[in-house]
């Protein structure tokens, strides 16, 4: 079989090869600061930030945790949504040595119990509204000293004076924090400072820059270990992906979060590498997305099917202009082929399905932006010195083209293992390869295309159903907005075929008129035998649907 047959396709504009360079991700903020110092870095919701302010508030915070005695190999937690004081601790904490523990703000008790004791983190970076929270776990960890900030501190006049009324009124908790103990202000921090620079040695290849946690879908979440060398090869393919974006020229939206590790990389890391100027949203809200854009000019945005669809789905999305847009890689699902094109339509730029996981930086394959037809349905080739191949589960070995297998990638990308757990380690990463746990398969030009995660295959009656295939079909119904598939529990088949539907806004249809429809286009025995209309659909906040918390819903009712 041909060796690398995706390398063929390959437009010209993209070298199959890539240069990176020996240096750790902050190093990047430097050269930055020092080329473009009035360029805008970050603008949060009006407020604006030149590269010169962004790396001397990054100065003033590193040295400030180094004073409170973090060290090189240190964890340093971060527990905030997208904002100002996100970019400056990511930063500031890579400058110390410190190795960033990104934490969910939805995280609940429990779960940021397990993250602070597993990762060990000594410092934890929050919004001031999860303090009650953080205060209730403190003692069960090693957590020595919380920083305390506030969507306020980064917001311009009036409306810095407002949002504590309107965050009084949402959220019903009124925070009053002194600037003393182990409680920090971020605010009174940056007041003080220096500015000299931070010189350490770094092992390039070998140093962490992050602990980056799975979603925990199977069992409890693990650190995924990613070094300064993974976060800048991914970053620099992407640049190389997006050739024709300029240095120092493009505006990239920011609405993905930053503790997903698929926002750091497209948006928090590749913005510095490149000059660019962030537009940051604290979290997606499709009204104010389509307002953002329209008024902003955003012309790169990463980000998940979930939010694509909500902002085609919005009501008054005609009234706002999205033609800024021109290229755009979907993550963290598949990508639904009318939601693709219809994107397209309305904005005039790209949008094409990647692949990728947190193991891998995160992005392995994608669709070519420009240069080659876009291929419905899968997620493209792999990327510049990203090998990959498919995985027979009956003989161990590469799997002939077409023929359905696990997944396996290898690259600069690849993460140097799991936290603390060498069992788990051992058993993804074999021989440098990454084995994904999704299937899939290889077409004859090297194209790859996922069927599903190992773990969501049905098997009903003896036969294997993927669910992606099922949605696929299903999507393309007028009436669907959002749905997903899952296996549940059937006393004769083993299991059985769900679908979780959510309508579009004045939409009705039956499950008799759904069944109908699929029987046109997939086999019997993959149709659907249930249906539930649901309102919403259970999510991760990166927007990537929980199909485990519905099959766990359907386990504990057939044990009840």
């Amino acid at each position: 079989m041909e060796s690398k047959p995706w390398l063929k396709m390959y437009p010209k504009s993209i070298p199959t090869q890539l240069d990176y360079e020996p240096r750790t991700v902050q190093s990047y903020l430097i050269d930055t600061a020092r080329k473009y110092p009035k360029k805008t870095a970050i603008h949060f919701m009006g407020k604006e930030i030149s590269y010169n302010e962004l790396y001397e508030s990054v100065l003033k915070m590193a040295h400030y945790l180094q004073g409170i005695g973090v060290k090189k190999g240190d964890r340093v937690a971060i527990m905030l949504p997208n904002c100002p004081q996100y970019v400056i601790s990511y930063y500031a904490s890579l400058f110390t040595g410190a190795v960033v523990v990104q934490t969910n703000p939805l995280y609940t008790e429990r779960e940021l119990e397990y993250q602070m004791k597993d990762s060990g983190a000594k410092i934890i970076i929050a919004l001031d509204i999860l303090y009650p929270r953080i205060s209730k776990v403190i003692k069960q960890t090693k957590i020595e000293h919380v920083i305390v900030t506030a969507i306020k501190d980064y917001l311009p006049f009036p409306k810095n004076l407002m949002y504590p009324f309107i965050q009084k009124k949402d959220t019903g908790i009124v925070i009053q924090l002194n600037h003393e103990g182990n409680t920090h202000l971020f605010k009174k921090i940056l007041e003080v400072g220096a500015l000299t620079p931070i010189e350490l040695e770094f092992d390039y290849e070998n140093d962490l820059a992050l602990l980056q946690y799975t979603g925990g879908t199977t069992g409890y979440p693990k650190g995924v270990m990613l070094t300064h060398k993974n976060l800048i090869a991914n970053a620099t393919a992407c640049q190389a992906w997006i050739y024709k974006a300029k240095p120092a020229e493009e505006t990239i939206l920011g609405v993905l979060p930053f503790f997903h590790v698929y926002g750091m990389t497209t948006v928090l890391i590749l913005s510095i590498m490149q000059a660019y100027k962030m537009v940051l949203l604290p979290k997606f809200d499709a009204k104010t997305t389509l307002k953002t854009i329209h008024k902003e000019r955003p012309t790169i945005f990463p980000g998940a099917p979930t939010i694509y669809i909500g902002l085609l789905n919005h009501p008054e999305r005609n009234k706002y202009d999205l033609s800024s847009i021109e290229a755009c890689i979907s993550g963290s699902a598949p990508l639904p082929v009318e939601v693709q094109q219809n994107f397209e339509k309305i904005t005039g730029g790209k949008l094409v399905e990647g692949y990728g996981l947190t193991e891998s930086s995160p992005v392995t394959h994608a669709n070519f932006i420009w240069g080659q037809e876009y291929v419905t349905g899968s997620i493209g080739v792999p990327w510049p010195d990203t090998d990959a191949m498919i995985v027979s589960a009956e003989t161990g070995k590469e799997a002939p083209h077409g023929q359905i297998g696990e997944i396996a990638v290898k690259g600069p990308q690849v993460m140097r293992g799991y936290w603390n757990r060498p069992d788990d380690t051992a058993e993804t990463l074999k021989d440098g390869w990454l084995f994904t746990g999704d299937m899939g398969y290889m077409n004859k030009d090297g194209y790859f295309f996922v069927v599903d995660r190992k773990k969501d295959m049905i098997i009903a009656g003896g036969y294997n159903i993927y669910p992606r295939e099922i949605e696929e079909v299903l999507y393309e119904h007028p009436a669907i907005q959002e749905l997903v598939v899952a296996g549940i529990p059937d006393p004769y088949r083993g299991e059985t075929v769900k679908a979780y539907v959510v309508l579009k806004e004045g939409s009705v249809v039956t499950e008799q008129e759904l069944d109908e429809y699929a029987r046109k286009f997939i086999a019997p025995y993959k149709v659907p035998k249930v249906y539930e209309f649901r309102k919403e659909l259970p999510k991760t906040a990166v927007g990537k649907i929980l199909r485990r918390t519905l099959i766990d819903e359907e386990r504990k009712k057939v044990q009840q």
